[in-house]
């Protein structure tokens, strides 16, 4: 007659398994690069330099969003029931004791995987910004300031008006646009701009482009809001994504964190009844 093996039960004074515990965040964190490879691969496939609109940049950063904090909550599901399922057995006397050590070593899996994915975020972000620095940190700054908003400010400002406008010295422009450039940058950063900046602009201007004083210093004053309303907007825009990342991450965590206390509890649940591994 056969008999069925029946799993031995520990006596031990230490109730942290960390065999089960590093199984569990290191599946965890595989699957979540998984995840993340996939759903960067679907969002790159969404996107189109030829039809994307910002109506479909908006739906592809909330659907973005979603699959972040989808695939933290299922890698941690799977790595909480892990840890949950491969503790070991030992007699206890309260179930709500066993239940509340499984549900802890799930909780333990997520610190160590948050912990690990910051690390790994960390070390990529440092990495890539000392190869951008050494490789391509001159193109970039070149690229930049010729599609700033600001230069385009700058090629505004310095538009010929007509024919009474002096002819260019080839040599000058450059220089001439840098040093405008930079009091149009001080002015965006400070929010106001000093007479002597704003006087110099004026005869700069009347005298590219044949503008009349008047009209000149016209052009010069709307120039300077329209650089700042440009700094404001950018600030805006930066502090709204920042904004809304940090609660995308939080939330994430957070409901991460419960699903793989649940999950660890029900891994172990059915390793003390022996069931299948499913959740229910």
């Amino acid at each position: 007659m056969a008999v069925a093996a029946v799993e031995p039960i520990t006596e031990k004074t230490g109730f942290v398994s960390w065999g089960a515990i590093i199984a569990g965040a290191l599946l965890a964190g595989a699957l979540s690069f998984v995840f993340l490879t996939f759903g960067a691969a679907v969002g790159l496939s969404l996107v189109s330099p030829h039809t994307s609109d910002a109506q479909t940049a908006r739906w592809v950063a909330g659907l973005a969003a979603f699959w972040v904090l989808a695939q933290q909550i299922a890698s941690f599901l799977v790595g909480g029931y892990v840890a949950g399922r491969l503790r070991s057995r030992w007699q206890e006397l309260k179930p709500d004791e066993i239940e509340f050590r499984d549900g802890m070593h799930g909780a333990i899996v997520w610190a160590i995987g948050v912990l690990l994915g910051a690390l790994l975020a960390v070390s990529a972000a440092e990495s890539t910004a000392r190869i951008a620095a050494e490789g391509v940190g001159r193109a970039a700054s070149a690229v930049a300031s010729q599609a700033d908003p600001l230069s385009y400010q700058v090629d505004v400002l310095l538009r010929s008006a007509g024919t009474n406008a002096a002819a260019p010295n080839p040599a000058e422009p450059a220089a001439t646009r840098a040093e405008v450039l930079r009091i149009f940058a001080n002015a965006a950063t400070t929010g106001s701009m000093s007479p002597a900046d704003k006087n110099y602009l004026a005869q700069l201007v009347a005298q590219r482009t044949g503008l009349p004083p008047q009209e000149a210093e016209a052009r010069v004053n709307q120039g300077i809001a329209d650089a700042t309303r440009m700094a404001k907007d950018a600030a805006d825009q930066t502090r709204k994504a920042t904004v809304s990342a940090g609660f995308v991450t939080a939330a994430s965590l957070l409901l991460s964190l419960a699903a793989a206390w649940w999950a660890a509890q029900r891994g172990g649940h059915h390793r003390d009844t022996s069931r299948l591994a499913r959740f229910f």
